[in-house]
């Protein structure tokens, strides 16, 4: 603001700023008057004859500042967007660019919890408390809301690009609860006991497809995507590289990373799997696993659940667990054997061992009393000693 808070200020020899306040946006204009005294003055009631123009409703900015590239965010159109109206054509354009899984994820959020809450408000009207306070009021875990806000983060960063906000009200910001320590139970891997369990009471397709996925970790999408064709026999080896779910209609999409684009070795069990699937599938050439019911590629993880999945369980004693935990099982089973992290990862597609360290990592065998000691005898013999130190000296003098 100018001197004393005026909200006027000289900013160049011909030109004057005026500072106000319109629609909660702090706006910052020049008019071609020189800073004498005089002119001062002249600003200053200006300045006042806007702010009562805005008092009464009848400020119109595109007239006041005709050349402000501000006065298009103000105009009438697009200043009495609300929030419902954008976020639905907001949501339309995203769905050329985004894979259906995801855009379905965003829609779910539009539909049933932005447009809700916040559908009423002017887009240019929102601001992070609003946002904060309807947040604050949600009964859900911070894994939810991270994903509300994160899919309003990414429309209101497109309502900033067509120029509706100054500022993204989310930039910077993320509103999380404190929580207990998550519990491990989204990881319950299926015991030896309770796998055998599991085959036994399956037969046909439905044992292949279950034994090939407790034994290559795959995703429940990538399994009902994959082809005959994926499968390398003389490598030993199956190309995962796109994944199927209920959202994408039936139609497979490449997977979302570049490390989920994979190769996975194929250990003897999943090979014998695939080997008593060749009977059923092979001919056709199309997808490897089909739903015995239908004869046809299983839609996603529901269909598997119902028809399959949850009537296996029943009949094998098993405590019920989504197909999903095949994968983790997998992941328990490689490490408890003492398989490298890093393979781990590639096997499941994660592009490092990080994630498999934190998730995983109870899995992992600890070190023993006798850890080092591989080392130890590689590199701590006497006359490996010796050579360690003429190299520290050759080192030295080097220098």
């Amino acid at each position: 603001m100018g001197r004393g808070g005026s909200g006027v200020r000289a900013v160049s020899d011909t030109s004057i700023e005026i500072t106000f306040m319109y629609r909660g946006v702090r706006c910052r204009e020049r008019v071609s008057l020189k800073p004498t005294a005089t002119n001062l003055k002249k600003a200053q009631q200006h300045k006042a004859a806007i702010e009562h123009a805005i008092a009464q409703g009848t400020f119109d900015y595109s007239v006041t500042f005709p050349g402000s590239p501000r006065a298009a965010k103000f105009a009438p159109e697009s200043s009495q967007e609300t929030v419902g109206g954008f976020l639905t054509r907001w949501l339309e354009a995203k769905r050329k660019h985004v894979s259906s899984s995801t855009f379905d994820g965003y829609r779910k959020i539009v539909e049933l919890r932005l447009i809700p809450a916040l559908g009423h408000h002017l887009v240019v009207d929102l601001k992070r408390k609003a946002i904060r306070d309807w947040l604050d009021g949600l009964e859900v875990g911070n894994k939810t809301l991270s994903n509300i806000q994160s899919c309003l983060r990414s429309a209101l960063n497109d309502a900033v690009d067509e120029e509706l906000l100054d500022t993204n009200p989310l930039a910077g910001w993320t509103y999380a609860r404190k929580e207990a320590p998550p519990k491990d139970d989204d990881v319950d891997p299926f015991t030896p006991e309770e796998q055998q369990a599991i085959l036994a009471a399956l037969n046909g397709q439905a044992r292949n497809m279950v034994q090939f996925a407790l034994w290559t970790g795959l995703r429940t999408s990538e399994l009902v995507a994959l082809d005959w064709g994926d499968v390398d026999w003389v490598r030993g080896e199956v190309m995962v590289s796109r994944a199927m779910t209920q959202a994408a209609g039936g139609e497979a999409e490449v997977t979302k990373t570049a490390a989920g684009r994979r190769s996975v070795k194929l250990l003897r069990p999943a090979l014998e799997a695939l080997m008593a699937q060749k009977a059923h599938t092979f001919l056709a050439d199309a997808e490897v696993f089909q739903n015995p019911r239908t004869l046809q590629r299983w839609a996603g993880d529901q269909p598997i659940r119902k028809t399959m999945w949850h009537p296996a369980m029943k009949r094998a004693g098993v405590r019920y667990r989504r197909p999903y935990q095949t994968r983790h099982t997998y992941a328990s089973m490689m490490l408890s054997a003492g398989e490298h992290p890093m393979w781990v990862a590639k096997q499941m597609g994660h592009s490092d061992w990080t994630m498999i360290a934190r998730v995983y990592g109870r899995w992992m065998p600890s070190a023993d009393d006798q850890a080092g000691g591989k080392a130890e005898r590689l590199w701590g013999g006497e006359g490996n000693g010796k050579q360690l130190a003429g190299v520290d000296r050759d080192s030295k003098a080097g220098c």
